[in-house]
């Protein structure tokens, strides 16, 4: 069987001229978010603006009459006082919390989708000067790939070296606690509320967690209330409907341990052959007549 071997990311740095550049951009951008004086919705689009299309936006030329609709509805949208997001429309949404982070979640989501967005290199980096201002609690070294996306961001802590993979939903309608070092892969979902099986507009919001060094894998699933334990990985596919203790690797639907990581202490492996033992108890009393 072949050996599994340490494949740290490669280093990899732009031209100099880009880096001095994408230097500068974040460091004035930075600046201003930091600023009193700045109207970060005009901040936004003009970024924005700057990001999409290399110049300057005059943005009296929204009633422009000699530009198409189109063109006057694209100008409109970047200004995120012109644009209405999902989560608001949620009747749990905080207002004096959720609207000074909404430009900055726009400029997030649109960035992602900017010709700039792809840059691995440049998007951590323009990511990372964003979270802390969307998200209640951001730890060192975060890491966010493109496409990520959240409810309401004032729900959300992650903690430090957090990595957060392209295409991940993790919804903050309740509260959503990720520990340190946790990975969450690609296409992965991540939920704090629920709704009731017959009033669809009754909806009920809980804590999520996501314990220190936990793998959530590849379109896996953790559903709200529920929790993953330190150093516990759920397998690709799989959804969370109850705790998955420490040092489990719980896969399926519904997600339960089926293994234990090598390294977990001895305590961790035997509550987990206790549960063995349980579960195989029952199932052979089940198939007694």
């Amino acid at each position: 069987m072949p050996k599994y071997v340490p494949m740290p990311f490669r280093q990899l740095r732009p031209l100099p001229e880009a880096e001095v550049v994408f230097d500068r951009f974040l460091l004035e951008l930075e600046e201003r978010l930091n600023s009193d004086a700045v109207d970060r919705n005009e901040l936004v689009r003009a970024t924005l603006h700057d990001l999409y299309f290399g110049t300057p936006g005059d943005f009296e030329r929204i009633n422009d009459a000699s530009l198409s609709l189109a063109a006057q509805s694209m100008l409109a949208c970047l200004d995120p006082r012109n644009t209405t997001l999902e989560p608001e429309y949620y009747a749990n949404c905080d207002p004096v919390r959720y609207y000074p982070r909404k430009p900055l979640t726009w400029l997030w989501q649109m960035f992602d989708r900017s010709p700039a967005g792809l840059h691995a290199g440049l998007g951590h980096r323009f990511r990372r000067v964003l979270a802390p201002y969307i998200f209640e609690k951001v730890g060192a070294n975060f890491k966010s790939w493109h496409f990520v996306e959240w409810s309401f961001g004032y729900n959300l802590t992650f903690g430090d070296n957090v990595v957060v993979h392209k295409n991940v939903l993790i919804d903050d309608r309740g509260k959503v606690t990720i520990g340190d070092d946790v990975s969450i892969s690609d296409y992965a979902n991540i939920y704090s509320h629920s709704h009731d099986i017959v009033e669809i507009d009754s909806v009920r919001t809980d804590s999520t967690t996501i314990g220190h060094r936990a793998r959530i894998t590849y379109h896996a699933t953790v559903l709200s209330g529920t929790s993953v334990g330190d150093d516990a990985m759920v397998g690709s596919f799989g959804v969370v409907t109850k705790a998955i203790p420490d040092f489990n690797i719980a896969t399926g639907i519904p997600a339960r341990p089926v293994s234990i990581k090598p390294n977990a202490p001895e305590a961790a492996r035997r509550a987990f052959d206790e549960r063995e033992e349980n579960l195989t108890g029952r199932m052979r009393g089940d198939a007694l007549p």
